[in-house]
């Protein structure tokens, strides 16, 4: 490999830990309260590591949210609303935390945030990807899955045309989001926990590799791209009629093939899926999607490459 083909990223100096932004997803609200104490653990040599709890009264009242959901209100009209005494608490809460790590897009933005997430759904120790092309990012996710290996370690892709997430971490130039179960809401898993403590780690040290000087040849990893959320059944009244077939309940991650059972209503009656294409259902039964009226969301598998790349940081030559 030719320096020639390198490709220079900034280093990366300012770092957040996000935990909190749903106030009743608990490992990353204790870990971050931790951290805040004795950070030693997250310190690393050349960098600003910022714990951070980004919904402190939805965490105190142990609720995912006081009057919206703050992991969807990082938009531009959001963001330019003007303070006034009606703004909903998250609308205010997000521009305070877009004045402290962001602008967002703005060359002033925290470098990395990791975004600590719970889910009540199957998932493992996920790794959530805003952006496809973003070289730095995949390198770094490679890293943390290959730290983990065999223990397997998804990363979800949720870059689509139409389905605007508008997240916390997304102020951030780099953000990573971390989405670890299955843990009930409200509750703590030591497992769970861990594993969520390994990644944050994982991430941490690459960061500080990749300021040392280490290069990183290019690398492909397998993701999961978020395709499509698909509802609960439903009767005129807008209400459930069925629910996740105990065929589909917990096998995030797992193909989904024609024929296969999504459903059962309470009669017995089992809907299948009934498209030729294979996908990969996640985020199966989530508890905090009832009120999004998702019951899943559907994948499909593909493989994203990353260039070759170090830190600019050295003077040395790059493409």
């Amino acid at each position: 490999m030719t320096s020639s083909s390198v490709v220079c990223k900034p280093s990366v100096r300012r770092v957040a830990i996000f935990g909190g932004t749903h106030g009743n997803e608990l490992s990353g609200v204790f870990l971050v309260k931790h951290w805040q104490e004795n950070g030693a653990e997250i310190q690393r040599t050349g960098l600003e590591v910022k714990p951070f709890l980004t919904n402190p009264r939805a965490v105190k009242k142990c609720t995912r949210y006081i009057d919206c959901d703050l992991n969807r209100v990082f938009d531009s009209d959001n963001l330019g609303r003007p303070v006034v005494e009606d703004i909903p608490y998250e609308v205010r809460r997000a521009q305070e935390i877009n004045h402290i790590f962001g602008p967002k897009g703005s060359d002033d933005a925290y470098d990395l945030i990791f975004d600590l997430h719970n889910t009540t759904s199957n998932m493992g120790g996920t790794l959530i990807l805003e952006n496809s092309r973003d070289d730095f990012t995949i390198q770094m996710l490679h890293y943390i899955k290959n730290a983990l290996a065999p223990e397997r370690c998804p990363v979800l892709l949720i870059e689509h045309p139409s389905l605007k997430y508008a997240t916390t971490r997304s102020v951030a130039k780099h953000p990573v989001g971390v989405e670890v179960g299955p843990q009930p809401q409200g509750v703590v898993r030591a497992d769970i926990l861990d594993k969520m403590r390994k990644i944050v780690k994982h991430g941490l040290d690459f960061v500080q590799l990749f300021n040392e000087g280490k290069e990183f040849p290019p690398c492909t990893i397998e993701v999961f791209k978020i395709m499509e959320k698909v509802d609960y059944p439903r009767n005129k009244n807008d209400e459930v009629i069925a629910i996740i077939h105990p065929k589909l309940q917990d096998q995030d991650w797992q193909p989904l093939n024609n024929g296969d059972p999504l459903f059962l209503t309470l009669d017995g009656e089992v809907i299948a899926y009934k498209e030729n294409c294979t996908v990969y259902p996640t985020f199966i039964n989530e508890a905090a999607y009832y009120e999004k009226k998702q019951a899943f969301v559907k994948t499909v598998k593909i493989k994203l490459t990353a260039k070759h790349i170090r830190s600019s940081a050295l003077d040395q030559s790059c493409s």
